[in-house]
């Protein structure tokens, strides 16, 4: 046991046993020291704090005297509690609980999960394993940056995939995307406080901009995209953007509304940050190469892994152009990295081995099967009472109810039936989200005809 909760000052007026005391009766009341705890011998403690044993000794007969404390023969001290005790315990910290559900789950339509039994499990603990019998990784501290067997690894597969065009020099690791754009803020420079994105927005990244003193501008769209009008006029130097999945169409950004994009960071010298979540998992079509691969000098490019490993595994990269790299490495040494130093070693012989390739060739017909299905199980439930969006590469669909109800109402109707969905951004009719990633394909049938058991009197 340590005693760094016992406050001892020798040169108080008040009396070292009392001050023993006291700490040690605080001690209980906060619940440091709970029923049953042990308590050092009397030898022992004045030996620890250089007391003499009569100070402690005395101590611990008055906690025993109020009943704080019990001595039991050949055994020593241990701690009890009354009554009192924990009532002084409860109101020395009121918390409150965090919300739970209260129905259970049968049908989880969430994006928090995918499903494991299509996850490679057995290969990554065995690349976890190999990662674990090297003595001398886990003796020593990882690189600021990221371990170079990864930032290798993932330089040839984001151009392989994504035809990103970066060396590993470029790279930086990080647990996800909002630790990697809390460094890439405070890397953007005074004079670029003003982000912009296309509506409904990202509150994943919002808020750190917000923390970091960005202001983020929400601009309108058109058919292509961002408005070009919209973003001259908003003046910002930094735009946060999706291109290979467009919130509002699910479609990809398309060629002239890129080369817009890249003209306009030309003539003003803005920053796009490229945000390419899951964008190698589109399957409908050949997915369109990054755009960072189209100006790798003034575009910030971000990608992950959680829906092609596993969302627990949170290693997300950055591809940094030139200038800002200069400004990363003049300070990358007082930033600690966020990413186990274990997991991106096993991520990097993953990667290496092909099998991240195979493991991508194969979720791609899966969640191809999936959203087939999943389309066609609404549109036999629901017909033209809903309309669906295809989020391909956030692997989900919108659905626009036509009903008087809320989102919010229409996820707590689901919920009371077991089925998980989440509620999304609307407009003249409510808008409900459902993720496919975490449902196995034969539960898909069952979980729409709970959805529309639940929606019954809804629609």
């Amino acid at each position: 046991m340590t005693y760094d909760f016992l406050l001892l000052d020798n040169q108080s007026d008040t009396p070292l046993y009392q001050q023993l005391y006291l700490s040690i009766q605080s001690a209980i009341h906060a619940g440091h020291l709970k029923k049953g705890d042990r308590l050092p011998s009397i030898r022992k403690l004045a030996e620890d704090l250089k007391l003499s044993c009569t100070t402690v000794e005395t101590a611990y007969q008055q906690l025993s005297v109020e009943g704080y404390i019990q001595s039991r023969p050949r055994r020593g001290y241990f701690v009890l509690t009354s009554v009192r005790d924990e009532t002084a315990r409860q109101k020395s910290v009121q918390i409150s609980p965090n919300p739970t559900r209260r129905a259970k789950i049968r049908y989880n339509f969430g994006s928090d999960s995918v499903d494991s039994e299509n996850i490679d499990l057995k290969a990554w603990r065995r690349h976890i394993r190999d990662v674990l019998n090297r003595h001398d990784v886990l003796a020593s501290y990882g690189e600021h940056q990221g371990e170079q067997a990864l930032r290798e690894a993932l330089s040839a597969y984001s151009y392989g995939v994504r035809g990103v065009v970066a060396a590993p020099e470029q790279i930086v690791i990080g647990a996800g995307t909002q630790p990697l754009l809390s460094i890439l803020c405070g890397l953007l420079g005074k004079t670029s406080r003003r982000v912009a994105m296309e509506e409904p927005g990202f509150l994943q990244a919002e808020q750190v901009f917000g923390d970091c003193g960005l202001t983020v501008v929400r601009l309108p769209s058109d058919e292509s995209g961002i408005r070009m009008d919209a973003l001259k006029e908003s003046e910002a130097k930094v735009l946060f953007i999706s291109p290979s999945n467009r919130i509002q169409t699910g479609m990809s950004l398309p060629m002239n509304r890129r080369y817009e994009l890249l003209n306009w960071v030309q003539e003003t010298g803005a920053i796009i940050i490229e945000d390419d979540y899951n964008g190698e998992l589109r399957y409908k079509a050949r997915p369109i190469p990054a755009m960072q691969g189209m100006n790798g000098e003034q575009i910030v490019y971000i990608g992950s892994f959680s829906k092609l490993l596993l969302p627990s595994v949170r290693i997300g990269y950055m591809v940094l152009p030139p200038k800002l790299l200069e400004r990363y490495r003049a300070r990358a040494n007082r930033y600690n990295q966020t990413a186990s130093k274990t997991e991106q070693l096993a991520l990097s012989n993953y990667i290496k081995s092909g099998q991240m390739e195979r493991q991508l060739r194969r979720l791609r017909k899966l969640y191809a099967a999936k959203s087939t299905q999943l389309i066609k199980a609404l549109k036999n439930a629901f017909g033209d009472r809903i309309e669906i969006l295809l989020e391909e590469t956030l692997l989900s669909v919108i659905l626009t109810v036509k009903t008087d109800k809320t989102a919010a109402k229409l996820c707590e109707l689901a919920e009371k039936q077991g089925v998980a969905i989440m509620p999304a951004k609307g407009s003249s009719f409510p808008k409900v989200m459902l993720g496919f990633a975490g449902i196995p394909i034969d539960d898909i049938e069952d979980a729409v005809a709970y959805l529309k058991s639940a929606w019954k009197f809804a629609l």
